[in-house]
């Protein structure tokens, strides 16, 4: 037993090493060279098991079979997405081809108001696209997807309404819908409604003032009486209790206000994300590893699910903030996703070749007291996967 204890400690000690050392840029590079390369074979695999009609949604693991989605789910963006960052890494034409042919069965969408998510579903395939090749009609899917958006904008509650009414919500404001603020602030800032802009702070700033406890963890939804105005309840659909802190809700708002700041530099952005990072990393049920458990919150852990989905956002959240910090702060933040790009580049997370159906990551958690999604890969783990090491090549080994 007291060799048992020795060797623990030994692990911990080297674990906490890996973890917080200055990470090697020649082995970064490697990885994620590596990585994008897997991702090219991988992605090819995911096509051939999804109909020309409909997209990747998660896998069956029981079956093995890909289970799909139409156009309007939430998630139906992150394929296509995720294509055109890898087409970026590695000039695959064959993944090009995929891309242009999944975009235009998602082109449609751009008139979609049936939820908050049209940034999910338009901007992040075609915000890539016109990055990547400045075509005019992509833009012009921006805008009209971003006009599309803000018909669900309530002026009662200064908040764009993320599902309509039901049997649950009146009228639900969830912490999601601060990644959507991108569509509409990227459009306003490149020639679009100056309205885009406006709504989109006027969203964030409710969203400030309401969706956070005095801790800086979030709900996952406030419910509104859209008559009064007034905030009903916060809530955790997702989350374990409505007290808790639903972790890809907590990453959701870290990112979401980072990404405001890139485009106001509102000061109280910047200092609400920095504030969402020490609760996370201050956070004592936050693993070593920085993959966290389903929900900071969840009764049984150690022996909860982890949610690589939410790491992977995290992990991309961390590199856009270390830009607008400095010195200390912004190599801690720099190091942190390193690390967590390295764990999920592991055994413990990323595929095998050819196998889960042709996603990347496994281990993700969708909705766990809905039963659904629960221990799976999802699209958007492996888009912001892809966008860590995207954002990690181009804006921290640059200049390694």
């Amino acid at each position: 037993m007291k060799q048992k204890r020795i060797l623990a400690s030994v692990t911990f000690i080297f674990l906490s090493f890996r973890l917080f050392a200055q990470f090697s840029p020649a082995e970064m590079s490697k990885l994620i060279d590596k990585q994008f390369q897997f991702a090219a074979k991988q992605l090819k695999v995911l096509e051939h098991n999804v109909p020309d009609t409909v997209m990747p949604k998660t896998l069956n693991t029981s079956t093995g079979k890909v289970e799909v989605s139409p156009t309007t789910w939430w998630c139906s963006g992150f394929f296509p997405g995720s294509l055109l960052y890898t087409y970026e890494h590695t000039n695959d034409q064959e993944i090009l081809r995929i891309a242009k042919k999944r975009m235009a069965l998602q082109e449609p969408m751009k008139h979609y108001t049936g939820n908050h998510d049209l940034g999910f579903m338009m901007y992040n395939p075609f915000g890539n696209a016109y990055r990547l090749f400045k075509n005019p009609k992509d833009k012009a899917t921006i805008d009209t997807a971003a006009m599309s958006l803000i018909t669900r904008y309530r002026p009662q509650i200064k908040s764009i309404q993320s599902w309509n009414k039901n049997k649950n919500f009146n009228c639900p404001v969830i912490i999601d819908n601060m990644m959507n603020l991108e569509l509409l602030m990227w459009a306003s800032q490149n020639g679009g409604d100056p309205k885009l802009k406006e709504i989109a702070i006027n969203h964030a700033n409710s969203t400030l003032a309401n969706h956070y406890r005095s801790d800086y963890s979030a709900f996952h939804v406030l419910d509104y009486d859209l008559e009064t105005g007034k905030l009903i309840a916060g809530k955790n659909h997702q989350g374990y209790n409505d007290a808790s802190a639903w972790s890809r809700g907590q990453v959701w708002g870290f990112y979401g206000f980072t990404m405001m700041y890139r485009f106001t530099k509102d000061q109280r952005y910047l200092d609400h994300a920095r504030n969402i990072a020490k609760f996370l990393f201050n956070h004592p049920n936050m693993p070593k590893d920085f993959i966290p458990y389903w929900d900071f919150n969840a009764p049984s852990i150690p022996n909860e699910l982890r949610d690589a989905s939410a790491a992977s956002i995290l992990a991309s959240a961390l590199l856009e903030l270390s830009q607008y910090t400095k010195g200390e702060e912004s190599k801690d933040y720099i190091n942190k996703s390193a690390s967590i790009i390295q764990t999920l580049s592991s055994t413990a997370y990323l595929a095998n070749e050819g196998e889960n159906g042709g996603f990347l990551l496994k281990h993700s958690v969708g909705h766990l007291p809905a039963k659904s999604e629960v221990d799976v890969p999802l699209t958007y783990a492996d888009y912001y996967y892809l966008e860590a090491m995207h954002r990690f090549k181009n804006w921290v080994l640059k200049n390694k």
